[in-house]
């Protein structure tokens, strides 16, 4: 008998409040967690192939599902139904059916309007909204600006309060970089092809689609004990249809920033404003508790364990922020030409900044030898620094909104 979701992160969460007095092996314990959220996600055919993937490094999937469980289910001012839709936002703009899929069926179980599902324009004014901060973190962080966050917390019936904006923005952050991970992870095994609505990248196909192509309801979806009512699976047509439904302006992609020649897109420099000293602070001020586990999250992804040189790792997370316009004043940059591959470097700016395509032949992994642990690793150090960057841009707007 199978954990449901549900119980599985509540023992989860459980471990946090257990005092080692009365617990003699705690760590043990929370390998047990996650070893047993773990089996209950892939036995129920939901992220089986990222959570196997994560599971080479256990320490950070626990870290990992924490976050993810508090971003859709905890505590913080959105409605769970909100935050599923904003979910299918984010994985719409990399047209990710496997995410868009996994999200509207919780869309629905959160008792979410089904008719929102028909398309972002069926959805409330307030969600529309979000669309362009949604496109811009997505394919050009760099251009979040103050008067963004000034637009959707603007005075009115469809306005936002800063609470709702800073969960929106996390998780769309959250989304965007798991995308990366979905499609770098190689979770396209049993997946067929589909084609794709052009958003700037290359053309390619969507690797990775819910329950292996099978977009029926599980029933363990509804719960251990209840069926799902007749009129949820009578709504599955709507939300197994093209992600592309939920975006507007296709056209709109990545662009590399080092060779954009207009002079108001300067280069973010982590020294003026860093995720220890400004970004982490605002976001636990405003969304209690997540800045601690985003933190765990990206010490867990530093610490883990890599048979290559500690300054390969840098360099790798280095290239990510570098692509994305960020620069540390203290790093030498020709480190990253000397110790990244050509293939290498092509493999993580797809699955950063195009992971749609990151799996057609214009961009593979040519990086040899390199087990399927250390792939893996690879991917988990693309996905926190594009995130981590995303969020970087998106307080920064907001800390400009701010003290404006």
């Amino acid at each position: 008998t199978f954990l449901s979701e549900k119980q599985c992160y509540s023992q989860l969460f459980s471990f946090e409040n257990v005092r080692p007095g009365r617990n003699v092996n705690l760590s043990f314990e929370k390998d047990r967690a996650s070893l047993l959220c773990m089996k209950a996600l892939a036995n129920r055919g939901r992220l089986d192939s990222v959570s196997q993937q994560m599971a080479s490094h256990p320490q950070y999937l626990e870290s990992f599902l924490r976050t993810q469980h508090y971003i859709l289910y905890m505590d913080g001012p959105l409605p769970v139904h909100y935050r599923h839709y904003i979910a299918i936002m984010a994985a719409a703009r990399h047209h990710c059916r496997y995410l868009v899929s996994l999200h509207s069926a919780q869309f629905l179980l959160a008792d979410g309007d089904p008719l929102w599902l028909q398309g972002l324009e069926a959805a409330p004014l307030r969600l529309q909204h979000l669309d362009h901060i949604n496109k811009v973190l997505a394919h050009q962080p760099w251009l979040t600006a103050r008067s963004h966050i000034q637009a959707l917390l603007k005075t009115g019936e469809q306005c936002w309060s800063l609470a709702e904006l800073v969960q929106a923005v996390v998780l769309l952050a959250h989304c965007h970089s798991l995308c990366s991970f979905v499609f770098g992870s190689g979770s396209d095994s049993d997946t067929t092809p589909t084609p794709r609505v052009h958003h700037g990248t290359p053309p390619g196909y969507c690797l990775c689609d819910a329950a292996n192509g099978n977009t029926a309801l599980s029933p363990s979806l509804a719960g251990p004990t209840e069926k799902a009512p007749r009129r949820r699976e009578e709504d599955e047509a709507m939300f197994s249809a093209d992600p592309s439904r939920f975006v507007t302006d296709p056209e709109f992609g990545y662009q590399e920033f080092a060779r954009r020649e207009e002079d108001h897109f300067q280069v973010f420099r982590v020294q003026d404003y860093s995720w220890e000293d400004h970004g982490f602070s605002l976001v636990n001020r405003l969304y209690s508790d997540i800045g601690h586990l985003l933190d765990e999250r990206f010490r867990n992804v530093a610490s883990l364990p890599f048979p290559h040189s500690p300054d390969l790792k840098r360099a790798i997370w280095n290239y990510i922020h570098c692509i994305y316009g960020i620069r540390y004043d203290d790093y030498d940059y020709g480190e990253v030409n000397r110790l990244l591959e050509r293939g290498l470097k092509l493999y993580i700016k797809a699955v950063a900044c195009y992971p749609d395509s990151s799996k057609t032949p214009l961009c593979p992994l040519s990086w040899a030898p390199v087990k399927a642990s250390d792939k893996v690793h690879v991917n988990l150090l693309v996905m926190e620094a594009r995130l981590q960057a995303e969020l970087l841009y998106a307080l920064r707007a907001i800390t400009q909104y701010m003290i404006a």
